[in-house]
């Protein structure tokens, strides 16, 4: 009996190796997939961030702003105007994005959200002649299978009532829709079919329309590694450029990287750059966003990831890529949370008059 319950003892273990070695190999496996598209990302983002950006790689008169719900509501009053103006002379702004929603998870939109729009938007252009007030909408997405707790995009009522609250804010005063949706995730159908609809309904309105756009997969592997753990955050080149066609103006949200080095964020603004310079069509506006805000948690470091490195690092991408684009701008997230030192990085380093 002991015999035989030591050949069976042997018998489990020599069962057992195969299976150990195949999780070892599993694991070794899953630590390549994740870990060698960061190293070679790493590598890559280091050497965009090299060199020095050509000397007129500099504001086009095309930046934007993103402006919190408060300019809309009345904590905002006449000292913050003039502080405001103050921020923008001499500098390249044309568009303010003013929060003006957000969208009910059915896509409607009830007018108390910008009951204060006319004034809002009057005393913006007595102070700040030439610049477009676009409204800010926005909101949660998920998909079939995650709840209620967001807007459904596969949802044609859905997608109506969203074109119908974009028409509401343009006869509110608003000269264009900034929309701010997320997570899309790469290649979703549904998120151009209401792109379809909504472009040309802000148009016969006589608005623009521009859209908050995710970042482009920086290296092919690294979006295989994001798929295998299921991240949305980034799109495919081609999803960008899909979109990009669809609108007049996209503003991509480059940052939340998660990068932990200045100098890796800066590639990185650099390399998102050149990516999006390369499918967005000449006659839309391709505005790459700047964090003006410093929170820290694990998607954003404020100590690498900083206005002076974002601007940098556009000005790369623009001088490598096409340094004579005309429709190319910087978009500032958000103002309720910038400080001196991000205007003075945009100021400076984006090349504002006096």
């Amino acid at each position: 009996m002991k015999k035989q319950d030591g050949r069976s003892l042997v018998a489990r273990v020599r069962a057992w190796r195969p299976g150990r070695k195949t999780a070892i190999r599993a694991v070794l496996a899953l630590v390549l997939v994740v870990l060698l598209p960061v190293v070679a990302a790493g590598s890559v983002l280091r050497a965009s961030y090299a060199g020095s950006p050509a000397a007129d790689a500099v504001t086009r008169g095309r930046d934007a702003v993103w402006l919190g719900h408060a300019w809309l509501d009345g904590r905002r009053g006449p000292a913050d105007l003039a502080a405001l103006k103050r921020r923008l002379d001499g500098t390249g702004m044309r568009d303010l994005y003013v929060h003006a929603g957000p969208l009910e998870h059915d896509g409607t939109l009830p007018a108390s959200a910008y009951g204060n729009a006319r004034k809002t938007i009057d005393s913006l252009h007595r102070a700040l002649p030439g610049i477009r007030v676009q409204a800010w909408l926005g909101d949660k997405l998920v998909r079939p299978g995650e709840g209620s707790n967001g807007l459904r995009l596969d949802s044609a009522r859905s997608r109506a009532a969203v074109v119908e609250s974009a028409r509401q804010v343009m006869r509110a005063g608003f000269e264009g829709v900034h929309l701010d949706v997320e997570p899309v995730r790469t290649g979703d159908r549904d998120f151009l079919t209401l792109l379809d609809a909504l472009h040309p309904a802000v148009r016969s309105a006589g608005g623009v329309l521009s859209i908050a756009a995710q970042q482009i997969d920086p290296v092919p592997a690294m979006h295989a590694a994001a798929r295998f753990m299921g991240s949305p955050k980034w799109w495919t080149q081609r999803y960008f450029g899909q979109v990009a066609r669809r609108t007049d103006q996209i503003a991509m949200m480059s940052y939340d990287t998660a990068l932990p080095v200045e100098s890796l964020y800066g590639g990185y603004v650099a390399r998102q750059t050149e990516l999006a310079l390369q499918v967005t069509p000449s006659g839309t506006d391709l505005l790459m966003g700047l964090p003006f805000y410093h929170t820290d948690d694990m998607g954003h470091h404020g100590h690498a990831e900083t206005a002076a490195a974002a601007v940098r690092g556009a000005r790369l991408g623009l001088t490598r890529e096409d340094r004579d684009r005309k429709r190319f701008g910087l978009a500032l997230y958000v103002d309720f949370a910038a400080t001196d030192d991000d205007w003075r990085a945009y100021r400076n380093g984006w090349g504002a008059r006096g």
